[in-house]
């Protein structure tokens, strides 16, 4: 994760902070909706994080296969995620 956790608090204070000044959301609770915003905000700045962590699990299953066909570790491991990416339609940096 490229955001530290107190950064994503930050900002989704920032967040109902303007919406609520502007009129755009109505709350009568805005420490609630900030905890519901900072919620969906981390999980949201992890999935790449996921997606790595499954990539090096299901290339592990595959390690000896490609060390027998001498296939780059790096080369696969952009392969898998970029197909991985594609099949959820995410979008990663």
């Amino acid at each position: 994760m490229l955001l530290s956790r107190d950064y994503v608090g930050y900002m989704a204070k920032e967040i109902v902070k303007r919406l609520v000044a502007g009129k755009m959301v109505e709350t009568k609770d805005s420490e609630a909706l900030t905890q519901q915003v900072r919620q969906v905000m981390a999980e949201e700045v992890t999935i790449e994080d996921r997606i790595n962590e499954e990539v090096r699990e299901i290339l592990a299953r595959y390690s000896d296969e490609m060390k027998r066909t001498g296939v780059s570790y790096q080369d696969m491991f952009k392969k898998v995620k970029g197909q991985l990416a594609r099949e959820r339609k995410l979008i990663l940096r």
